[in-house]
């Protein structure tokens, strides 16, 4: 069976190529203007086309023609009529200036303009500095870019990696928190994907910026196990299960917010901070699978709120349980303490706690299925008794 041909992928706004069904079709490309309206869920009402042709090329000519208004109905017959040479010098023309403008066009954008984009593609709104209520990843995406101030105005495509370093090292050096900087570097990973993705910029120089200076959230004190008996006598609060799914889970409390969660498959997906700690898999532990079932149910997520918040409703559910204050990256020190307690082995530890690998043996042949790292995961019973004492 022969491959269907690939067409260039068309930028965002500039309408769309769609080939029809059916085999005996004269004209089987139908062309559409960009969508103008949207319904109540965010997705674009079906338009009229503005024509059907008989090559993708010529939909391509006539999208280019509407955008500089220059189409009028009637007019695909232009194509239809010159001969091949004069077809073909035609789109030539067509490809060449609109391969000009989109370049003059992207230049222009500032690392503003590319946000302002990047913030509506991925929340599917427009971004509003004065807008109050917020998503917490939004939250976090706003006060990142905030903290951008000094790329603002300039030309996205003229910034370059040793001014996004720049960026970071002065955010580091006016005393932001290693979390924050972490939320920085990830804006810059992710509005550079977008614009790489939509021809904005030249290289995704997010690559090549790293966070100077050491990680201030890597030290705290685990719970203890009877604080651990506490939280689990007290799982009725969604405080606690959201304490306890990440004493079983070992993610940052930040890494909740845009965690992928299967329930049928039992496992978490995300992770952010390190090349090693994106993306990574974790099995759900059997004790916690219906507190992670009850908060997608009830919130849609683990964590229903900013963790600024979160802190302070954790501090005041812990100061009503009698439990010393800890901070919510405790519940990772007190996942790798039960990893070790329970024996769980040090390679499948690392691997779920999204740490790095120095040797070269275990960088290359690190991977592990999902039931490999749930067999050494349930090692960690429900409701643990400290393993050290007789």
């Amino acid at each position: 069976m022969a491959r269907r041909k690939k067409y260039p992928k068309l930028p965002n706004g500039y309408g769309s190529i769609k080939r029809l069904s059916g085999k005996n079709r004269t004209n089987p490309y139908g062309v559409y203007p960009p969508a103008k309206e949207f319904d109540e869920n965010g997705n674009p009402v079906p338009v009229k086309a503005l024509c059907y042709v008989d090559d993708w090329y010529k939909g391509f000519t006539v999208l280019t023609w509407y955008k500089h208004g220059e189409y009028y109905p009637g007019r695909e017959k232009e194509l239809t009529e010159s001969g091949n040479a004069d077809l073909n010098g035609q789109i030539a023309n067509i490809l060449s200036k609109y391969t000009q403008t989109q370049r003059e066009v992207a230049d222009q954008k500032t690392f503003e303009d590319i946000f302002k984009e990047f913030y509506l593609w991925k929340f599917k709104k427009e971004y509003n500095p004065g807008r109050q209520k917020r998503s917490s990843s939004e939250q976090i995406y706003k006060a990142a870019f905030q903290n951008c101030s000094s790329l603002h105005d300039k030309s996205f495509r003229s910034i370059t990696a040793i001014e996004l370093q720049d960026t970071l090292n002065t955010c580091s050096e006016n005393g932001l928190k290693h979390a924050s900087l972490e939320h920085v570097q990830t804006l810059f990973n992710q509005m550079y994907k977008y614009a790489d993705a939509n021809n904005l910029c030249d290289k995704k120089y997010s690559d090549y910026v790293a966070i100077a200076t050491p990680d201030d959230d890597e030290h705290g004190v685990p719970f203890t196990y009877d604080d651990l008996k506490i939280l689990w006598d007290n799982v009725s609060d969604d405080i606690v299960k959201v304490l306890l799914i990440n004493c079983y889970s070992g993610f940052r409390i930040s890494e909740f917010l845009d965690l992928d969660i299967d329930i049928k498959g039992k496992c978490f997906f995300g992770g952010m901070k390190t090349e090693a700690g994106r993306e990574r898999y974790v099995p759900i532990h059997s004790a916690i699978i219906s507190m992670v079932n009850h908060m997608v149910k009830k919130y849609g997520c683990i964590l229903p709120e900013h963790p600024v918040y979160f802190r302070k409703d954790m501090y005041d559910t812990l100061d009503k349980l009698g439990i010393e204050k800890h901070t919510p990256h405790d519940c990772r020190h007190t996942f790798n303490m039960l990893c070790d307690d329970f024996k769980v082995t040090e390679r499948e530890k690392k691997i779920m706690l999204g740490h790095k690998f120095t040797d070269v043996t275990n960088k290359v042949y690190m991977h592990r299925s999902i039931e490999s790292l749930r067999i050494e995961l349930e090692k960690i019973p429900a409701r643990p008794k400290d393993p050290n004492i007789k």
